[in-house]
């Protein structure tokens, strides 16, 4: 199973709507895809309609009581896509793993040998503690949603350093796959400015595609619904199939078919 953590320590991104939509495309695709949210929000949950009431075991049990991956994940409504969905419980699990033996490797010990889905996405919290810090050692590499803000840069060098020193202590195989640029508005030439500065930091590294600011794409989680099933011809709908699509294109060749 290839793993992909969806991280940035700042908040207000489109970290969560890039994690239920890129993972829905890829559903969309063929693949058998996994969902893990791992944000005590539990907005990707919310926001594939798994409610509240429903997720008797979580992305809490998984870390903390280390329940079998299996008996935590929760199928959603659209087909091929499958979560492991959080609950309140999850924002004390940073304290409750502090004295725990190998606490950054709890999920990469619950991810071992899974053979259910070919892909899974881990949408991580906002913060880079120890519930993100869990996603990237369990990552295979780490897609990056990028806000074209003036603060963009900044936040991501932070996240850039954490990477490296996850890569020197815990996990030497994790990369980065791409930076995605969301919340776009050409309207803005604020936007355009973010966007040619981290072009011209980043490289290739930047995908293609670029997420624009629209409005179904933010009413779909209120209707428990990904924007690509909530209305899949709106144009955040098309950019994240186009985002799929470029994201597989990264892939090792033998990971490019589902």
């Amino acid at each position: 199973m290839l793993t992909i953590a969806i991280a940035n320590q700042k908040g207000g991104v489109g970290k969560t709507t890039t994690a239920i939509n890129i993972a829905t495309a890829m559903a969309a695709t063929g693949w058998r895809t996994l969902l893990i949210d791992l944000d005590p929000q539990g907005n990707a949950s919310t926001g594939l309609g798994v409610h509240a009431a429903s997720r008797e075991i979580s992305s809490y049990d998984l870390l903390v009581d280390e329940v079998a991956l299996e008996d935590a994940i929760v199928p959603t409504s659209i087909p091929r896509l499958d979560i492991v969905p959080a609950t309140v419980d999850l924002s004390g699990a940073e304290v409750e793993l502090v004295s725990v033996e190998e606490r950054t490797a709890r999920l990469r010990h619950a991810l071992e040998n899974h053979k259910g889905h070919e892909i899974a996405f881990i949408d991580c919290p906002p913060s880079l503690g120890l519930l993100t810090l869990n996603a990237l050692c369990a990552a295979d590499t780490l897609l990056v949603p990028l806000q074209c803000e003036f603060f963009a840069l900044e936040g991501l060098s932070q996240l850039l350093q954490t990477v490296d020193q996850v890569q020197q202590r815990f996990n030497p195989r994790l990369g980065i796959i791409g930076v995605a640029l969301t919340m776009f508005d050409r309207r803005n030439r604020l936007t355009d400015q973010v966007s040619d500065d981290v072009r011209d930091c980043l490289g290739k590294l930047v995908f293609d595609t670029v997420i624009p600011r629209n409005v179904r794409l933010s009413e779909a989680p209120s209707h428990g619904l990904p924007a690509l099933v909530y209305d899949q011809h709106c144009t955040g709908s098309r950019a994240y199939m186009s985002l799929a699509r470029e994201l597989i294109g990264r892939f090792p060749a033998e990971r490019q078919a589902a």
